[in-house]
């Protein structure tokens, strides 16, 4: 009987190791081509602030997680789509949110009604010039 559970604890690693391929950054590129800038896969929560002719939309604020980040930008998975062109992103920093202006990317499906957004970050806020984010907790 031992001999056919290892079989099945096979099978199930057999499996991940399969999904870990072809979700691997590494064999991405292989695919996609080189990118100009390295990826680091982090998982953090950043709260998500819609930007609308020019000023914060604190009614559409939500919750997201990251998948990935580089120098210049970061990938957020959200439970449905969002048309977002640009968006203020609050990290958890030191007791406090940081904030980061960002424009909109690409959306991309993941399935199971998850889509990852990809923004590109364009300058850190200075909090004083919008204490209306100060009332959000993440």
């Amino acid at each position: 009987m031992a001999i056919f559970g290892r079989r099945k604890e096979q099978t199930a690693q057999s499996f991940i190791v399969s999904l870990l391929n072809q979700n691997c950054s590494a064999l991405q590129e292989r695919l996609e081509g080189p990118r100009l800038e390295g990826r680091v896969n982090l998982t953090l929560v950043v709260m998500v602030v819609p930007v609308e002719d020019g000023k914060p939309d604190l009614r559409h604020a939500f919750s997201a997680t990251t998948k990935e980040f580089s120098t210049s930008g970061v990938a957020v998975v959200m439970d449905h789509p969002r048309g977002l062109d640009e968006a203020l992103l609050g990290f958890r920093w030191r007791g406090s949110l940081t904030w980061i202006r960002a424009k909109a990317r690409h959306l991309h499906p993941l399935g199971g009604n998850f889509f990852t957004l990809g923004f590109r970050f364009t300058e850190r806020l200075i909090l004083s010039d919008y204490p209306e984010l100060e009332q959000l907790v993440l």
